[in-house]
C-alpha cells in the first residue's frame, strides 16, 4: 500500500518521531492542525449493524476513517506549509464523538525547519 503523505508527494518530511535522527532542527514553527467530521451513512450502518451479529471488519467504517485521516492530513499538511515548514514532527492522530453518528478526525504535529 502506497503512502499518500510521503515526502516526494507532500514535499515535507512527516513523522511521527519527535527526533529525526541526522537532522537538526533550524526553527520550530509551531503547532499546526487539520480535522475534518464525517458523518455514518445510512445503508453503511445498517450493514454494519448486521456485520455486528456474525463478526468481522466493518470495511465500510475502516475506508470512512481511512478517508477522514487522509483528508485532515492533507489541512495540516497545507496549514505547515502556509507557515513556512519543510517537515512535521510528533505527528499525532485523535478522534472525537462530535453527536449521534458523527466523529471529528485530528491530526496535529509541530511544523518545522529541518536543516
Amino acid at each position: 500500500m502506497s503512502n499518500p503523505f510521503d515526502e516526494k508527494s507532500t514535499g515535507l518530511t512527516i513523522s511521527n518521531l519527535e527526533i529525526l535522527p541526522g537532522k537538526r532542527v533550524k526553527s520550530h514553527l509551531g503547532v499546526v492542525q487539520g480535522s475534518t467530521v464525517r458523518a455514518k451513512h445510512a445503508g453503511k450502518d445498517i450493514l454494519a449493524g448486521l456485520k455486528n451479529i456474525v463478526g468481522g471488519e466493518l470495511k465500510g467504517y475502516t475506508e470512512l476513517l481511512q478517508e477522514a485521516r487522509e483528508e485532515a492530513t492533507e489541512r495540516m499538511v497545507q496549514q505547515a506549509k502556509s507557515v513556512g515548514a519543510n517537515a512535521i514532527l510528533n505527528v499525532r492522530y485523535t478522534t472525537t464523538s462530535i453527536t449521534m453518528g458523527a466523529a471529528e478526525i485530528l491530526a496535529y504535529g509541530t511544523a518545522v525547519i529541518l536543516e
